[in-house]
């Protein structure tokens, strides 16, 4: 006996994997909203669009698992139709459909017009920089180009994303600008590679012009860099962070390994020593810098030697931000010609001894903002703390700052001096300074 559907005629839309995905799903999302219809991210609807991730292993398992669940619900009566979007469906399409047939219909990343065409929607060109964000109002991501030029061997997002495509400058300083009239004060850069920038459009790169085009923009108080490359570096972009407030003092780099066989195999295009000189530039040139970085361990071929190399690297740059992956064995690319030859249990115990190190590194950097007085960001409410972020940490992936016995309102987006009095390895705890 048929059920009765969770919401009649609402597209719910629920986003995985990275930021780029969450950027795709607030442009999807804006164009169904021009088109009057009703809709609703990771809500309840009774039709159901699945943005998906296929990068590594476990991103396409719970992608599928996710495809899975809502075509239960689908025979279940619980949902009317499903569809499927994203990096997973533009990579494995012809499997997904023969594998799990009863999802209406899949599409890849660069079918938008199509996917709207199956809601019942028109893809409205002159939308340009209209979304509807689903991050917190204080934050939102500006994603700056799609796709990526570069040979890494274990990276399959030119296979899901295709080639390098920047968006013109002025576009994204109407879409900056539109989202700080929605009362965003962060904009989070984001791309495959962000100092490729400007290269297909203008033939050189521009990521230092955009930056100063952004933070002319009013209501915008900080502009955040991930996803930067460590090889062709813009080094111009250090002058603009270091003069002008609005720049955060952070950038994502994933370097992905230090050994120079390993990132000869990687296809990284640079060296051990050409990358330790660039992090130095980096520091000499803003020395309060924050720089995070990623990572892979258990890479085909890598040694005990290796490994040791890459930890004890770890312990002398003390990088002020770190994650670290387990290397996924991914079909189709240059990497996967290789024997994936360190053992799962190996893998994740070199993942462990390098988290290890970089959470005794963060403690002991963490001690020394005991007694500062820093600038915070102020997030969310969690029970008795405000919880904020300083310039040096991102959304979801860096250190917090809990603050306590505040008596006054702060609504996101508020920019308080907070004076540190306890630090964790991950976490700042303090009082306002008024």
């Amino acid at each position: 006996m048929r059920t009765k559907t969770i919401v009649k005629n609402t597209i719910n839309v629920i986003t995985l994997g990275c930021s780029k995905n969450t950027y795709d799903s607030e442009v999807l999302l804006g164009q169904l909203h021009a088109n009057g219809k009703d809709v609703v991210h990771e809500g309840e609807g009774n039709i159901v669009v699945i943005n998906t991730c296929g990068f590594i292993d476990n991103a396409k398992e719970e992608s599928v698992n996710t495809i899975l669940e809502y075509v239960q619900k689908k025979q279940d009566g619980l949902v009317d139709k499903v569809f499927v979007t994203g990096c997973l469906s533009e990579r494995y399409k012809p499997d997904l459909i023969k594998e799990i047939p009863d999802v209406d219909q899949y599409f890849g990343t660069t079918e938008l017009p199509q996917l709207l065409s199956a809601l019942g929607a028109d893809y409205k060109h002159e939308l340009v920089g209209e979304r509807m964000t689903t991050t917190p109002r204080n934050f939102a991501y500006l994603k700056i180009a799609e796709g990526c030029d570069r040979p890494c061997s274990f990276c399959a997002i030119p296979l899901m994303r295709g080639k390098h495509r920047s968006t013109p400058i002025e576009d994204l300083v109407m879409e900056a600008e539109k989202l700080a009239a929605k009362g965003v004060k962060e904009l989070i850069l984001i791309a495959q590679d962000l100092t490729y920038y400007g290269l297909d459009l203008y033939k050189e790169r521009r990521l230092a012009d955009l930056l100063k085009a952004l933070v002319k923009v009013n209501g915008i108080e900080w502009i955040r860099l991930h996803y930067a490359f460590p090889t062709g570096f813009p080094m111009e972009v250090l002058d603009i962070m270091r003069n002008e407030p609005k720049i955060c003092n952070y950038i994502d780099i994933p370097l992905q390994h230090i050994s120079d066989s390993v990132l000869k195999s990687m296809r990284r295009g640079t060296t051990m020593a050409k990358t330790t000189a660039l992090l130095k530039e980096f520091r000499l040139a803003v020395p309060d810098m924050a720089i995070r970085t990623t990572l892979i361990v258990g890479y085909p071929g890598e040694t005990e030697a290796d490994f040791q190399l890459l930890k004890n690297w770890v312990q002398e740059m003390r990088f002020e931000r770190l994650g670290c992956f387990q290397y996924s064995h991914e079909e189709d690319t240059k990497a996967f010609e290789l024997v994936d030859d360190v053992p799962t249990e190996v893998k994740q115990q070199r993942a462990n001894e390098i988290m290890e190190i970089q959470s005794q590194i963060s403690w002991e950097l963490n001690q020394q903002k005991v007694g500062q007085v820093l600038k915070v960001m102020i997030d969310r409410k969690e029970g008795q703390y405000y919880v904020g972020r300083t310039e040096f940490d991102s959304p979801d992936v860096d250190n917090l700052v809990h603050i306590s016995n505040v008596e006054a309102y702060l609504s996101p987006g508020t920019f308080v001096e907070v004076q540190i009095q306890e630090a964790a390895d991950y976490d700042l705890y303090g009082v306002l300074k008024y």
